[in-house]
């Protein structure tokens, strides 16, 4: 008789699955709750410690790691020393493994989660029995997915066994799934502990102790192990970049409940691959700002960024910034679209917009832009957490890093010309930075009080970023705020500013020709100010 082993903490459609090989003659093994379940609706069922002989122990902790479980999952069959090893201990073979695992992932994401019972939900036999069978898909079928259950019984009931393609097909996905509930377990332990390490790095500066600082710092960049990270797929996209490239979307383990991901979708086309790469853009550029702020992006750069009084002023300030680029563009609001902003945007095409909230009104106003892609998300306007990690593949590797999250502060400020601020520059100045650190390099913007009027983006060289953005200025470049996410090599970008009307300039600092720039600023009466900040965006 063919032996099949069901140990699930997911039940969905097991039973019918259960039965099905039970009718095909399988003689089935179970576990806890599984083998009550089974017996409870007429099946025949052997329990595993009768064929362990050792009873479950450790409060369920040890169940099926036992010799006579994975012996007779991992026997070759075509192996004579290995089939008369069963024989001889009256082990039988298990032909067939059905299990999925603790809930490790949905345990971690509960308000009420403690350390202890994370751990308690670290499921150990069931990855080795996945594992062993998946090793062993030579001859035994595993099963982790639900899905692939009533797959798995038509072919055994057409054929009488699975072909060689579907065991090695589940065998794979078997890994996969491991690897992934593992990397997930993995990240979660890596935070705290890479949490308590900056905690205890930052109170022995604060205690001005510098060997123990020094001895928590080596600890944290000594370890030499790999980065483990775990997606889950959404869906297939249309295309990628571009229509001959094939895309698809994943989505963290553990998804934030302030990332795309989670938007609710209200109507309009399936988001494409651009789409989710642009909106992405502007939820990164709106978590800078807790005022009412609108955000248009066009091609991952800002093409309008305005923060007012009211959602409405923000909108109307915002589509002002460029009304030629925002065609086509993406919007993103910290705040309820309103029936009153609804109106003006359905004058504009727009691929997509996002905020908190929509109201009724204004969302039977959009409703008529069938194309529109209306997206809901409650928290998207959350700032990003500390431990949250930057990431850009390159050609086969990756680069890790920490989120751009820093901004100057007072203390930072340097005015370091003849001319000073004047009073209100700071916040002005604070919002320039905002929105140039998401400007691509070499990245320029020119604000009005908290308006953009110019963006230029990702030139090979700094001069050709001003003259892009003052020429996008025209006449609103006079008396603008001046924004570099770099410093000026030159002067020259000194002498373009003002020759534009420029009033003030605010840049990181730090080239070897500064004094030149401040030079410059001081001979046509330019204000200039330093934050020793760098944010170039690649």
């Amino acid at each position: 008789m063919k032996k099949a082993l069901i140990s699930v903490f997911d039940k969905e459609g097991v039973l019918s699955f259960a039965k099905g090989l039970e009718d095909l003659g399988f003689g089935l093994i179970s576990t806890g709750g599984t083998a009550s379940m089974l017996r409870e609706n007429g099946l025949t069922v052997e329990d595993v410690s009768e064929v362990t002989g050792f009873p479950e122990c450790l409060g369920g902790r040890v169940k099926t790691l036992h010799p006579n479980v994975h012996a007779g999952i991992l026997a070759r069959r075509d192996e004579e020393e290995d089939m008369a090893f069963l024989e001889e201990r009256g082990i039988s073979p298990i032909d067939l493994v059905v299990v999925n695992l603790y809930p490790f992932k949905e345990t971690i994401q509960r308000a009420d989660v403690t350390r202890e019972l994370a751990i308690e939900n670290i499921d150990i036999g069931g990855p080795t029995m996945l594992r062993a069978a998946a090793k062993n898909h030579s001859a035994v079928t595993v099963i982790v997915d639900p899905s692939d259950y009533e797959a798995v019984l038509a072919e055994l009931r057409a054929d009488g066994a699975t072909s060689v393609f579907t065991r090695e097909r589940l065998a794979a996905k078997v890994f996969r799934h491991t690897a992934s509930y593992d990397a997930l377990i993995a990240q979660y332990l890596t935070r705290d502990i890479e949490a308590q390490e900056t905690r205890r790095y930052e109170e022995a500066l604060d205690n001005d102790d510098e060997a123990e600082a020094s001895r928590w710092q080596a600890l944290y960049t000594s370890e030499n192990t790999p980065l483990t990270l775990s997606f889950e797929k959404v869906q297939d996209l249309r295309y990628g970049e571009n229509p001959h490239q094939t895309a698809v979307f994943y989505r963290d383990s553990l998804p934030e409940k302030d990332s795309l991901s989670e938007a609710k979708q209200l109507q309009g086309k399936e988001l494409s691959y651009n789409n989710l790469a642009d909106t992405d853009a502007a939820l990164q550029m709106l978590k800078e700002f807790s005022e009412p702020t609108v955000v248009a992006v066009k091609h991952a750069n800002p093409c309008g960024i305005a923060s007012a009084k009211s959602i409405e002023e923000a909108w109307r300030l915002a589509y002002e910034a460029d009304p030629v680029s925002i065609f086509g563009g993406i919007i993103a609001a910290n705040r309820e679209i309103t029936a009153e902003m609804a109106k003006e945007m359905k004058q504009v095409f727009l691929e997509v917009v996002v905020a908190p909230a929509v109201s009724e009104e204004a969302e039977a106003i959009l409703a008529k832009k069938k194309n529109l892609r209306l997206l809901l998300l409650p928290d998207l306007a959350l700032p990003y957490p500390a431990e949250k990690k930057a990431l850009k593949q390159i050609h086969g590797g990756l680069l890790v890093q920490d989120q751009d999250t820093s901004l100057f502060t007072m203390d930072d400020v340097h005015v370091v010309t003849e001319k000073g601020m004047e009073e209100g520059d700071f916040a002005r100045i604070a919002f320039a930075m905002k929105v140039v650190k998401h400007v691509k390099s070499n990245g320029i913007c020119l604000t009005q009080d908290f308006q953009t009027v110019g963006i230029g983006p990702g030139q090979p060289n700094r001069i050709t970023s001003v003259e892009i953005a003052c020429k996008n200025a025209g006449e609103k470049a006079l008396g603008a705020v001046l924004a570099s996410d770099a410093f000026f090599p030159f002067d020259d970008c000194v002498r373009y500013a003002a020759a534009q009307g420029i009033r003030l300039i605010v840049q990181p600092g730090g080239s070897i020709r500064d004094d030149e720039s401040v030079a410059a600023a001081n001979e046509l009466g330019i204000c200039m100010v330093f934050t020793g900040q760098r944010h170039f965006k690649h």
